[in-house]
């Protein structure tokens, strides 16, 4: 297990990627990774807590699914899918913004789901379930309001002082500072969807639902990539922000192996698009999955 996490890191190191990485057999604990505990801003991996907070008040009764949101673009959250990059107002049902949500990661049901259950609520949630190592802060639509901040509206500027703080070990845009961003550890992500697979916290209906909606995520570029096969299923939720790339996810085969894995990577270079990173993320899950099922 060691030699594999070595790999892994080394090959990352070598694209000029940091980051940590952890994957666990949900059934046996047995894992292997790096950098586990070190504290991360999630990006759109926060939808993932988010989403399990709002089924489980669904769960209890206390939110109707079918509640109608109505969302306008004009005033709503920055971002290229779903809702977020529409043009007119949209009326939307709870359950449906939750599928929008993490099926293609949109920004804008994510903020109107935040509105309907805020922030501090979110966090107290996850508090009271024992969620160690996982914070909420913020609506999505912050990340870009302090990027505008930084660089006005030159996404490309920001890019580049995200990458030359993150050499400098400084933080220019605050949702990049882990003192004030949505946080999260490798171990406590990994955490989360163990408890989740195995119905250990939450409803079980939340946790159902959960793993239904995660199912569904329509972007396979990073932990599937090297994984596509008619004997195995991938759930997963992608970050993407500036120079971070990250995704959370489980492996399911029809042997009955299950195994979590997180890995969250920044870049130490410019780059919009990075298939190469993305690769990467696919080679650490298809080999740590390999190495955890025998």
């Amino acid at each position: 297990m060691l030699r594999v996490a070595d790999a892994i890191a080394r090959g990352w190191a070598e694209l000029g990627v940091r980051g940590s990485f952890l994957a666990r057999d949900i059934d046996t604990g047995e894992q292997l990774g790096f950098d586990i505990e070190e504290p991360v801003p999630l990006a759109s991996v926060v939808k993932v807590p988010l989403a399990l907070v709002v089924l489980d008040l669904i769960a209890d009764g206390g939110l109707d699914p079918a509640l109608p949101v109505t969302v306008d673009p004009a005033g709503s959250s920055v971002g290229p899918t779903g809702i977020a990059a529409f043009r007119h107002p949209v009326t939307v049902a709870v359950g449906d913004l939750l599928l929008l949500m993490l099926s293609v990661s949109d920004n804008a049901a994510a903020d109107a789901l935040f509105d309907l259950v805020p922030v501090t609520d979110v966090d107290a949630r996850l508090r009271a379930w024992g969620c160690a190592g996982i914070r909420v802060r913020h609506m999505m639509n912050h990340m870009y309001e302090c990027a505008a901040g930084a660089a006005g509206n030159d996404f490309s500027l920001a890019l580049e002082l995200a990458v030359r703080d993150e050499r400098a070990g400084r933080h220019t845009i605050g949702t990049l500072d882990p003192a004030y961003a949505n946080l999260g550890t490798a171990s406590a992500l990994v955490t989360l969807l163990q408890r989740v697979w195995r119905d250990e916290v939450a409803h079980p209906l939340a946790t159902a639902e959960l793993r239904r909606l995660m199912g569904h995520q329509v972007f396979t570029q990073r932990l599937a990539s090297e994984l596509r096969a008619d004997s195995l299923r991938l759930s997963g939720k992608t970050g993407t922000f500036l120079h971070l790339r990250h995704e959370i996810g489980v492996i399911e085969a029809d042997s009955g192996a299950r195994v979590a894995v997180a890995a969250l990577t920044r870049a130490d270079r410019r780059a919009a698009q990075a298939p190469d990173i993305d690769l990467a993320i696919g080679i650490a899950a298809r080999q740590a999955f390999e190495a955890l099922r025998g």
